[in-house]
């Protein structure tokens, strides 16, 4: 069943319209004006900040609309696009180089984990549509599950809880849980035992 999109950049056209549809932008002024406030906030306060300062840097994505459960480890050069549609249950981590691109919401289970430079991708481009606009998708990252250093998570797909997307693996396709995936794209290779409270 195809995912529905939560955000098509034709849908809120600007009120000049461009002759090239490439060069219309994909979010308002005021989407634009709020990222580039967060920008300015990563870059002097979240990314400068010592590594144990788990709770400082959550205190800056929720300031900036995240729901953040207790116990969360963001490290300072883990990235989030838009932290208003971040949602985290408790301990989930985001290692150094991990990035979050959601210009949609993308929600995390509790002890969910994003190793050094993961990517999980929220969004693409209609390349059907002439005007090749940006279209997001909401997005789930199950408890327990565990994206390894390296490994994408592309837009649509749905990570099972504990399941593991292997290093420099890419998903393509909803994970199932408690599977573990090898490969691009990504191929379950076995089983991994339960534990936790899922």
């Amino acid at each position: 069943m195809p995912r529905k999109v939560l955000s098509n950049a034709t849908d809120h056209p600007p009120a000049y319209i461009e002759s090239d549809p490439y060069l219309r932008p994909a979010f308002s002024i005021s989407h634009r004006v709020r990222r580039a406030s967060w920008n300015v906030v990563w870059v002097l306060l979240y990314r400068t900040s010592p590594r144990p300062l788990h709770a400082w840097r959550s205190l800056l994505l929720r300031l900036h609309g995240a729901k953040m459960g207790p116990d969360c480890h963001f490290y300072p050069a883990s990235k989030v696009w838009a932290p208003w549609n971040l949602v985290c249950a408790n301990q989930v981590t985001a290692a150094d180089h991990a990035e979050i691109y959601n210009p949609a919401c993308i929600s995390f289970g509790s002890h969910a984990i994003l190793s050094q430079g993961a990517y999980v991708c929220g969004a693409t481009h209609d390349y059907d549509d002439p005007a090749f606009p940006l279209v997001a998708y909401a997005m789930h990252i199950g408890s327990y599950a565990w994206i390894c250093a390296r490994a994408s998570v592309s837009p649509r797909v749905s990570v099972g809880d504990g399941a593991v997307l292997g290093l420099g693996s890419v998903a393509s396709r909803d994970l199932e849980p408690w599977t573990i995936y090898a490969g691009t794209p990504a191929v379950a290779v076995r089983l991994r035992k339960r534990h936790g409270s899922s």
